[in-house]
C-alpha cells in the first residue's frame, strides 16, 4: 500500500469519527418486486397500543415526588415518540407500495387505491397530531383495506386474523391458492 493510499484512509476514519455516516434506509427502485403491507400493519397497531398505554398512564398528583413525575414525563415521552414514528413508518410503507408498485393497470382495476392511500396518509398524519384511540383504530381500518386491496392485486384471497398483540386487532393475511 502506498503512503498517499494510507494517508487517505487515515483521513477518511477521522472525517467519519468527526462527521460520523448516518444510516439511510431505502426500498430499492429496481424494482425487486418484493413488496408486503406488513410492516404498515404492525406499525399501525404500535400507534393505537402507543395511545392506549398513554390512555393508561396515570398522572402524578401535584405533590407526588420528583421521580415519580420524572417517570410519568419519561414514559409520556417514549410512548409519544414511538407512536410518532409508527405513524410515519405507515406512511412510508404505505407510499413506497403506492409509488414503486402499484401501476397504470392496478389503477384501473382497482381506483380506489388513491383515494385510499391519501386517507392513509391523512389520518397517519392525524395520529401523529392526537392520541384519540379513535383515530388510531380508524389507521388500523384504512390499512388493513389497503393491504386486502394490494393482495387483491396479486391474485391473492387474504383473511384477518387476530394479531395476539396487547392492542387487539387483526393483520390482514394473503391465502394462497384460493
Amino acid at each position: 500500500m502506498s503512503a498517499a493510499n494510507g494517508s487517505m484512509r487515515f483521513v477518511d476514519r477521522l472525517r467519519d469519527a468527526i462527521f460520523p455516516p448516518r444510516a439511510v434506509y431505502a426500498h430499492c427502485d429496481i424494482p425487486c418486486g418484493i413488496y408486503d403491507p406488513h410492516e404498515a400493519q404492525i406499525s399501525a397497531l404500535t400507534v393505537l397500543r402507543m395511545d392506549q398505554l398513554i390512555g393508561e398512564l396515570a398522572m402524578p398528583a401535584m405533590d407526588a415526588k420528583p421521580e415519580d413525575r420524572a417517570a410519568y414525563a419519561s414514559k409520556l415521552a417514549r410512548y409519544t415518540a414511538v407512536k410518532e414514528s409508527h405513524s410515519e413508518r405507515v406512511k412510508s410503507e404505505v407510499r413506497v407500495i403506492w409509488g414503486d408498485y402499484v401501476t397504470p393497470d392496478h389503477l384501473k382495476t382497482y381506483p380506489q387505491f388513491h383515494d385510499l392511500t391519501y386517507r392513509i396518509l391523512k389520518q397517519a398524519s392525524k395520529t401523529r397530531q392526537g392520541i384519540a384511540l379513535a383515530d388510531a383504530q380508524e389507521l388500523v381500518k384504512l390499512v388493513q383495506e389497503f393491504a386486502e386491496l394490494f393482495w387483491r392485486t396479486k391474485g391473492a384471497t387474504t383473511r384477518k386474523q387476530p394479531s395476539m398483540q396487547k392492542s387487539g386487532g387483526d393483520i390482514v393475511y394473503p391465502v394462497a391458492g384460493a
